[in-house]
């Protein structure tokens, strides 16, 4: 399963390359609120960071969009910064006849907002490169978002589509491993998730244990 980093600032990313060597960036238009810079300009040196690279780095079309000509002409657009680059479109009825017209240009595309298989399927069906169900916010608030992933994960290989599952909307480690089980191909969480899941209480315990043995021991 892929590791990649939900986040648009710099200093996280360039940290997640450099220590975990992530395998690709998802952004959305709050992590670029937060970046607290012009969207193109974060864009930019998003791209920059991962330029020489097959990473790919999803970003979003603005989402006030409801026409499919309107997100196709955004679309080409933001793909011409980078050819990291995979267009995010909400998922809607516009938003699948735009993914198949991209795909027909070799435009990549990421369908978000996905919380059901069918609106997957759609995706996959246009020729949507990623699929990114949202398994924090169904879980928030009653629903599995594990099954969904798992759901979504045999429709894809039943069918023999090549779309790729983004497992996004992670809040803790636990949700990373059971994503891996059920199927993702990838999964996307912020840097305070990953940094969580490489901890337990149980091998801090360990090393104080084998810590304590170490100091009993006579040198040699």
């Amino acid at each position: 399963m892929k590791l990649f980093l939900d986040s648009a600032e710099t200093d996280e990313i360039s940290e997640g390359l450099a220590h975990w060597d992530i395998d690709g960036v998802t952004t959305n238009p709050r992590h670029i609120a937060t970046a607290g810079k012009p969207r193109l300009q974060v864009l930019q040196e998003i791209a920059d960071l991962v330029k020489g690279t097959d990473k790919p780095v999803s970003v979003e079309v603005d989402p006030h969009l409801q026409r499919w000509e309107e997100m196709v002409e955004a679309a080409r657009k933001l793909a011409a910064m980078s050819p990291n680059f995979v267009i995010k479109l909400g998922a809607s009825e516009d938003a699948y006849r735009a993914v198949r017209e991209l795909a027909g240009e070799g435009i990549r595309t990421n369908l978000t907002l996905v919380f059901s298989v069918s609106q997957a399927w759609h995706a996959a069906r246009s020729g949507a490169a990623f699929v990114s169900p949202f398994v924090g916010w169904k879980e928030q608030h009653g629903d599995d978002g594990l099954d969904l992933i798992a759901d979504i994960a045999t429709m894809l290989a039943m069918h023999s589509y090549p779309t790729e599952i983004i497992a996004a909307a992670i809040r803790n480690p636990r949700q990373i491993g059971h994503a891996a089980v059920a199927g993702a191909h990838c999964v996307t969480a912020g840097m305070a998730v990953y940094r969580d899941s490489f901890r337990s209480p149980y091998t801090d315990m360990g090393h104080e244990i084998f810590g304590r043995a170490w100091d009993a021991t006579p040198p040699d």
